[in-house]
């Protein structure tokens, strides 16, 4: 099979939904986006590309001076800072390019298509320098964040520890207050954080950590739960150049995503490593949830990345290898497995994942833009399905790719296999697809005055109402209303129920999630009504009806699982797992 570029999410495909569909730009500030998003494209060709395999074959490794990684790594990513992509959604003041979020989730795609464990050192950095520009003062701004934003400094987030994972109100690294200085509060931290990607590397001149911790109390205990939790600044190099007291304990051996570096990190070995407090104490969850939530959108376009490229994969595959002959002819020669109805299914299956997870993630960005009282509610309630749906879903993609590939796509001789594995890190990745669920149906909406939801629900009437006066459109507009009706009954059959409301909490954000994709593929389709590239509008119809017509069906099955609220996995006996 011929190499080929166009696995990276198409530029008619980027400008529809960034320029048509969401109208971020015009005129000449849209002419000059899409020299970015051009100029970015070749970059992720160029540099990120070609290493996409040896970053899988030839891991981090560990020595004596820390953790080394693939010298072309360090290459793209020096590229990627002379072009100040680390900086390209901060202000002009911070040294930034002062582009949207929407606009740099839509240029991140196609780094993370090209190689998504060196883009994940770009996710996280830029996280992190986000955090410290809104919550640090200005002296750890200068320090900490600024060099993040140039890219000569990278970042980290610390959260989870060996016996804790998710359960952040468990954490045991305490920090022990040690006076202070110009950069704030200055303390000493011990204990072991676990997961740490991109924990240690040799590719930029320093590392600020952004640890949780315990502040010890006077008499020597720590708080409990989740509320005493701080947050702080750990540099691997102290601003006097010296080593801080920060050890890698190991390394983790992952089944895929394996160019970026995971750690096992020990703080204080020595004595305490010196750490420097952001905001107030106890502030610490609620400020890195903001680093999370950006980086469960970008962990969810990651996801949606790799879907898309193992899509375009497998379509030229199938284009392209002649085998088997339609059914009930006997003769002639083979045909190109396109041409099998089971085939045409798998690849329209990807097409409407990868696109439809494109397409969640970026109108998220854009509500991110947006600000203001509508936008940051409805932000929060799609937040979970934006990291979630594109993880589930794009692994599924990437599973189908296999499959059209045959034999072959188990193999190390097509990309499928490692794209698939890559992806499969996504579902656990900045908070596992159960606690999403748990987050969406619990907080978002159960536990909240509904008010999100109403505001949902009312712009997917306005898709609806637009969609009836097309008559291509106007049955998916009934499917759609009759859909959300569901949600709303299956909703009000959860209320007042208790703990046990969200056993199913999963396969409700399955359901309510494959319901958002529906909203946006239809929202898309009215607005490709009105374009005069007739292609590229049929294709996206297309895409549409297969969705309202084989994936929408499903979601109504799960919804229906949920209302019955079975007790069954709840009053299971222990044998049953015997």
């Amino acid at each position: 099979m011929s190499a080929r570029t166009d696995i990276l999410p198409s530029p008619e495909l980027l400008d529809f939904q960034l320029f048509d569909w969401l109208n971020i730009a015009g005129g000449e500030e849209r002419e000059t986006l899409s020299a970015i998003l051009d100029t970015a494209r070749r970059l992720a060709v160029d540099a990120f590309l070609p290493h996409y395999r040896q970053g899988d074959i030839e891991e981090p490794s560990l020595d004596v001076e820390g953790v080394r990684i693939l010298p072309a790594i360090r290459t793209a990513l020096a590229r990627y800072a002379e072009l100040g992509l680390f900086g390209m959604s901060f202000s002009e003041e911070l040294g930034g390019l002062g582009l949207s979020f929407a606009a740099s989730l839509a240029i991140h795609s196609n780094f993370a298509a090209a190689n998504v464990s060196t883009a994940g050192y770009t996710m996280l950095t830029v996280a992190n320098a986000r955090l410290i520009s809104t919550f640090g003062t200005p002296a750890q701004i200068e320090r900490f964040a600024l060099p993040e934003i140039e890219g000569r400094w990278f970042g980290t987030m610390c959260l989870s520890e060996p016996q804790a994972g998710s359960s952040l109100g468990d954490i045991r690294t305490k920090a022990v207050p040690d006076g202070e200085d110009e950069l704030g509060a200055r303390y000493r931290l011990t204990g072991n954080k676990m997961w740490i990607s991109g924990g240690d590397q040799n590719a930029s001149e320093n590392i600020v950590h952004l640890v949780l911790a315990k502040i010890v109390a006077e008499d020597g205990s720590l708080p409990v739960g989740s509320k005493g939790i701080s947050l702080f600044i750990v540099p691997k190099l102290l601003p006097d150049g010296t080593r801080n007291d920060i050890a890698v304990a190991g390394l983790n051996h992952k089944l895929g995503n394996r160019g970026t570096s995971n750690c096992l990190l020990n703080f204080g070995e020595g004595g305490g490593a010196v750490g420097w407090r952001v905001g107030m104490p106890g502030q610490g969850l609620p400020q890195m949830f903001m680093m999370m939530n950006e980086a469960r959108i970008s962990v969810g376009m990651g996801a949606a990345s790799l879907a898309y490229r193992g899509y375009r994969q497998s379509l030229q595959y199938a284009q392209e290898r002649s085998q088997g002959r339609p059914a009930g002819t006997k003769g002639g020669a083979p045909v190109a497995i396109i041409e099998h109805p089971d085939v045409r299914r798998m690849l329209l299956q990807q097409r409407v994942y990868a696109e439809g997870a494109l397409a969640i993630c970026l109108y998220c960005a854009h509500l991110l833009d947006q600000g203001g009282r509508d936008a940051e509610a409805l932000l929060a309630l799609l937040t979970p399905v934006a990291k979630s749906w594109p993880s589930e879903f794009g692994v599924i993609a990437n599973d189908l790719a296999i499959q059209v590939h045959g034999g072959y796509g188990y193999t190390r001789d097509f990309d499928v296999e490692q794209l698939w594995r890559d992806n499969r890190l996504n579902p656990i990745h900045e908070g596992t697809t159960g606690i999403q669920a748990l987050d969406l149906l619990s907080r978002k909406i159960l536990h909240s005055d509904g008010r999100a939801l109403s505001l949902l629900c009312a712009r997917i009437v306005v898709t609806a109402r637009r969609a009836e006066t097309d008559s291509r459109l106007a049955v998916f507009a009934s499917s759609l209303l009759d859909f959300w009706q569901e949600v709303e009954g299956v909703i009000e059959g959860l209320s007042g129920r208790g703990p046990e409301a969200f056993d199913d909490a999963t396969l409700f954000l399955r359901a309510f999630g494959h319901g958002v994709i529906a909203w946006l593929w239809l929202d898309q389709a009215v607005t490709a009504t009105a374009l005069a590239q007739t292609a590229f509008r049929s294709s996206l119809l297309y895409a549409c009806r297969y969705f309202f017509e084989s994936e929408l069906p499903q979601a109504r099955c799960w919804l229906s699982i949920v209302a019955r609220h079975s007790t069954l996995v709840r009053s299971m006996p222990d044998e049953a797992f015997a």
